[in-house]
């Protein structure tokens, strides 16, 4: 398996090869924060001014996965490396995609992006940041805060509003407070994303760090009840004080996810969806119980 450094080295060797011809090419988004926040990446994405036919003719091995978007892959040395070209987007009618697309500068680039934590550019030729939206400043301070209007950046991608819950848990930071009111007011258009692509968020923050802390952020952001109104059914349920005195349980369900430790995705999912019945059996007889009906 190719190292994370050989990695590095190949992604530097593409921005030196599109530079070396003239382009202007730049690593870009989550690796850039990563090497700010001292983390290892796995993947180098690559943004250029290079259109994608400059990019296929410039490399000996690549394949389209979304020409309309700007986007070649490379590959050197068994892995792949996304380049894109610098573009603007407009209009998302289905709350995910955008219907135009066109090619512009890094700036513009930057600023149709999701978070400022994640809109870094990076010259590792020249070894120079550019940062266009407070990146560095918001990670300094430990912040997930949206690319200029947050309604306006999480009405184009419905998506966002779960990222910005998955890179708060992974980060330990805190939603800036206009974005996380944003997500609340927009939390019930959640819908229009495929359960495929709510999954594999949801499945990122509870296999990551802190997924009771995930879980605990999805319910203040009233996005739980709309993807998994089974775990929100939990809240306020009473149990037997002598079997449970951490309280009811929603609360009994975050202590269980708080003691994982890199879980598999089943079992992280049993543990969140353990007591999901209780909700729907509690009685009170001679105690609290939880019968089948």
């Amino acid at each position: 398996m190719i190292s994370k450094h050989a990695i590095k080295q190949n992604a530097i060797e593409i921005v030196k090869t599109l530079q070396d011809k003239g382009f202007d090419a730049l690593f870009a988004g989550g690796c850039v924060r990563d090497m700010i926040m001292r983390r290892e990446s796995a993947d180098y994405d690559i943004a250029t001014n290079a259109l994608p036919h400059d990019v296929m003719n410039l490399f000996k091995k690549t394949f389209s996965v979304g020409t309309q978007y700007g986007v070649v892959v490379v590959v050197k040395d068994g892995h792949n490396f996304e380049v894109a070209t610098f573009r603007t987007e407009k209009s998302y009618s289905d709350g995910r995609h955008p219907d135009y697309v066109s090619f512009s500068t890094a700036e513009e680039d930057v600023r149709r992006r999701d978070f400022t934590i994640n809109g870094l550019l990076y010259d590792p030729v020249k070894k120079e940041m550019l940062d266009y939206v407070g990146g560095r400043d918001d990670i300094a301070a430990g912040i997930i805060r949206t690319i200029g209007d947050p309604v306006e950046r999480l009405t184009e991608d419905k998506l966002r509003m779960i990222r910005a819950v998955r890179f708060a848990c992974r980060f330990n930071f805190h939603i800036h407070e206009e974005t996380r009111q944003a997500i609340i007011n927009l939390a019930p258009q959640i819908h229009v994303v495929s359960a495929e692509r709510i999954r594999e968020e949801l499945q990122k923050i509870i296999t990551g760090p802190n997924p009771h802390l995930g879980i605990q952020l999805l319910d203040e952001l009233c996005l739980l009840r709309e993807i998994l109104p089974e775990v929100s059914e939990m809240k306020g349920v009473r149990q037997p004080e002598n079997f449970h005195p951490e309280g009811d349980v929603f609360t009994h369900t975050l202590l269980c996810l708080s003691k994982m430790e890199n879980p598999s995705w089943t079992l992280a999912m049993g543990v969140l969806l353990h007591d999901m019945g209780k909700p729907r059996t509690f009685q009170e007889l001679d105690r609290i119980r939880f019968n089948l009906q």
